[in-house]
């Protein structure tokens, strides 16, 4: 019988993954909730609401890097950094997505896209919305994370002041 590996000082508590799908959640939710209201008081249509959508998105991304450094300090990895807020934002968009094709089957006529439409000028059937939205959503997520990053990743010590440092000894 296997046993569960057990954590070690070596091996973080928090791994990227998990903490993005932790906020990946957390972010699906406030993104659930304000898709509701948007069909329910009838602003769903308007495309530039659909902007609100993506600064929730951002928001969501960067606090998960942001928890990330908190947790993992000094020692956190850029990368672990960068694929945390990623899977934040994919986790985020495909429940999304999911909840588009709910609503989509529940209550078609609050979804009105002609106004999508007329944009782009031929009919955009419900999966062309699914996967516009995780599209969208994984490509802010991945520009995001790489902008965050440069202000949240681990300073590295700088060799020639290290130097000095120890040439005043």
């Amino acid at each position: 019988m296997a046993t569960r590996p057990t954590n070690t000082d070596n091996e973080p508590a928090l791994t990227p993954e998990k903490n993005g799908f932790r906020f990946g959640l957390l972010t699906a939710a406030v993104l659930v909730a304000y898709t509701l209201i948007a069909v329910v008081a009838g602003f769903f249509q308007n495309i530039t609401a659909g902007g609100l959508d993506v600064l929730i998105l951002v928001m969501g991304s960067v606090l998960a890097i942001r928890n990330f450094r908190m947790v993992r300090g000094d020692t956190m990895p850029y990368f672990g950094g960068y694929g945390t807020g990623i899977v934040t934002a994919i986790v985020a968009s495909v429940v999304l997505g999911f909840t588009f094709l709910l609503l989509d089957a529940v209550v078609p006529s609050k979804l009105d896209l002609t106004q999508v439409q007329n944009v782009f000028g031929f009919e955009m059937s419900s999966i062309i919305g699914f996967l516009a939205i995780i599209l969208l959503g994984s490509m802010s997520g991945v520009i995001t994370s790489l902008l965050a990053m440069q202000f949240y990743k681990a300073d590295h010590p700088d060799p020639l002041q290290a130097a000095e440092q120890a040439a005043r000894r």
